[in-house]
């Protein structure tokens, strides 16, 4: 950084706003800047991105540096590994210096002629955003339908495309998820509507083709609950959804009787959470009924779907998490995770079962796309922070593996030069946590310190599994040690190491990361002056947190898209994502929620003291975290800590939400800016 960091600084003008519940008044003197409509909170917002422009001008080059050696390890023209549907091979392709992807498929063979459905990049001209999600191919195999999204607030236009006259028409406009299913004999499409104030998924619609009427046909009107809607394997049937925190339901109805009426398999119940997926004469559904906390596989018969049917088919483990399946004609493929390591299980109906061997100390496994229940093969896809993603197909037959593709890193790159491993930390309460890392060889110190970055989430069960990054090469290349802290709040041990990080013990999961990051310390990797952190979004809020209770234990910390106003979001039901989540967090119009939340709440415990070095970005029309939240907390942290002239930066993204730039090429121009800003900190230049 060239500049005197507080030359300048933005300063957001106060104005009181007491909010009181539970006879306890706070005062949130930022609270103006929620209206995005006001022009005085566009002009604070471009003053920070002018002032973060000012204080990193000394980087420019340094970033032009990243993004082009970035962007020189993609391979431009690339493309997924088809599959088999239907008699039509289905891949997505990029080209050259394109931003955006190509559907396209091939009829009977992949020597045949090249037919691409959709070229985004000709749909997305115009657009600063442009996305295409829930591509949907209708059973005559000559139409489909898409969601698109234009804005980046997941709100989605549903579109239909004649694949032989070209044609492009609207089904219904800005209120979908982007997900649709055909009905059998494609005359009806059925998809997902959002409300548009709190954006919850509430409202399954169906368009009939023929006379282009939409019929409502499902509302979910509890408010912690969003609904979705969905094809079967089988495609017997269509399927629709409610799931919330702590409960789900679903309902089934025949795909060539579209307008009969759905019926339920079994009636939500708080505390009971199953999936479901037809196969036969069965409903298999993943569950943790009977107390199976890790979840355990059951199935019940269709013609008489509900509970009290039920029956175990592999039953619960409580060192072992199930996770996921995949049914086939003659084999039952289980996803499963012990001691926080991703198995595939492999069983004959009826036979014995076996597991896929992985080999490296940790990686991450998983099961890919088997849309046919016919299949001779199994795809699953591995990788590891050391090992590129592959997709491979292992015949359950012979047992012989073929890898489909590996990741290509343009330029080389020698796995040998890095080596991943597993780490532990000791928590507050002696629990051991994990952490994944990766260094370079032959760039580290063995006596330290090292450069080093811990990443981190922590939530909604979600695990960061490690995976390998053309990206972070370039940290790695310039001696960055890099660490994943598997903390409580994900499920890297199991569904309780997520219950044991959510709600009465949120401040687990913020504990877990500081053991971490001391833990990196004590054993060498890095001192407090080397030691960098970053999250997102719930990550962010996990950033917000340790920077409130251990400033002193980081040099440098970007918090993206931070969840840091957590009382005041929670009690403010018209925003996104609120009701659906008082089972994560707790409800804080209760008084014990109220208490717990404001303790660790991030924007309302920051404090008079020294604080890291800090970079947090934001979207203007981000859906998921509002962003005045890291507006609001930018303002508080200048005005409250001590060391004014550590720097203290926000980029806010004036045309993007919460996934930030749609493009593959543009989204890396924000990650340079983020390298810049860690590899500055420890004075690498180049």
């Amino acid at each position: 950084m060239n500049e005197t960091p507080n030359t300048g600084e933005p300063i957001a003008k106060e104005v009181a706003h007491e909010m009181t519940i539970h006879g306890d008044t706070r005062n949130d003197e930022y609270y103006w800047m929620r209206d995005r409509e006001n022009p005085e909170v566009i002009d604070y917002l471009n003053s920070e991105n002018a002032y973060r422009e000012q204080i990193m001008k000394g980087t420019e080059k340094l970033q032009e540096r990243l993004y082009e050696e970035i962007v020189g390890r993609i391979k431009k023209d690339d493309s997924s590994v088809p599959y088999l549907l239907d008699g039509y091979y289905y891949y997505t392709r990029f080209e050259g210096e394109k931003e955006y992807p190509l559907y396209c498929r091939k009829k009977g063979s992949l020597e045949a002629e090249e037919e691409v459905m959709l070229d985004v990049n000709e749909l997305a001209v115009g657009h600063s955003y442009y996305q295409i999600a829930g591509l949907s191919i209708h059973p005559n195999n000559q139409k489909i339908a898409f969601g698109v999204d234009t804005v980046s607030r997941r709100i989605y236009t549903i579109y239909t495309k004649d694949l032989v006259t070209g044609a492009i028409d609207i089904v219904t406009e800005n209120e979908c998820t982007g997900g649709s299913t055909w009905s059998a004999d494609g005359n009806y499409l059925f998809y997902t509507v959002k409300d548009l104030e709190t954006l919850r998924s509430n409202k399954i619609k169906r368009w009939d083709a023929q006379s282009g009427s939409h019929e409502l046909i499902f509302e979910e009107e509890d408010e912690t609950f969003t609904c979705f809607v969905y094809k079967s394997k089988s495609r017997k049937y269509l399927m629709i959804g409610s799931s919330s925190t702590m409960a789900d339901e679903h309902r089934f109805l025949a795909a060539d009787n579209p307008t009969g009426d759905f019926q339920i398999i079994h009636p939500r119940e708080r505390g009971l959470e199953y999936s479901t997926s037809h196969f036969g004469d069965h409903f298999y559904i993943r569950t943790n009924a009977d107390e199976a906390t890790n979840f355990k596989l059951m199935k019940a018969p269709v013609e008489a779907p509900s509970k009290e049917n039920w029956t175990d088919v592999l039953p619960h483990d409580e060192n072992v998490l199930f996770t996921d399946m995949e049914l086939f004609k003659d084999y039952l493929v289980t996803e499963e995770r012990s001691n926080g390591l991703v198995r595939i299980r492999i069983q004959p109906w009826g036979g014995e079962a076996y597991y896929l061997p992985f080999e490296e100390e940790t990686y991450t496994a998983y099961v890919g796309n088997n849309p046919s229940f016919d299949q001779k093969h199994l795809r699953y896809g591995y990788t590891s922070l050391t090992t590129p993603g592959s997709v491979i197909d292992y015949d359950f037959a012979t047992g012989e593996k073929t890898v489909r593709k590996e990741q290509e890193v343009l330029g080389g790159y020698d796995k040998s030069k890095y080596e991943t491993k597993r780490i532990w930390a000791t928590a507050d309460d002696g629990k051991k946590v994990a952490m994944s890392i990766v260094y370079r060889k032959d760039l580290i110190r063995e006596d330290g310190p090292n450069p080093t970055l811990l990443y981190g989430y922590g939530s909604y069960g979600y695990t960061i599994d490690p995976s390998f990054s053309t990206v972070r090469l370039s940290l790695l290349d310039r001696g960055f040690v890099y660490a994943i802290a598997h903390i409580r709040g994900s499920q890297y041990m199991g569904r309780p190491w997520y219950e044991d990080g959510k709600m009465f013990n949120k401040i687990n999961t913020f504990t877990d990361f500081i053991a971490c990051g001391d833990a990196l310390v004590e054993q060498g990797y890095a001192t407090p002056e080397t030691l960098m952190a970053m999250g997102g979004s719930a990550g962010g809020l996990l950033m917000g947190a340790v920077v409130n209770m251990r400033p002193d234990l980081f040099r440098g910390v970007i918090a993206a898209v931070p969840f840091v106003d957590v009382v005041t979001t929670m009690l403010d039901e018209s925003i996104p994502l609120t009701t659906g989540e008082f089972d994560e967090w707790g409800n804080p119009k209760n008084k014990d929620s109220y208490d717990y939340m404001l303790s660790y709440s991030p924007y309302d415990q920051v404090k008079a003291q020294d604080y890291p070095a800090l970079l947090i970005t934001t979207g203007l029309h981000d859906s998921q975290v509002q962003y005045w939240e890291p507006a609001k907390w930018i303002a508080r942290l200048r005005k409250m800590r001590t060391n004014k002239d550590e720097v203290l930066l926000m980029y806010c993204n004036m045309e993007t939400g919460h996934g930030g730039a749609s493009g593959r090429f543009e989204a890396l121009k924000e990650t340079a800016m983020e390298y810049a800003f860690f590899l500055d900190l420890m004075g690498i230049k180049s």
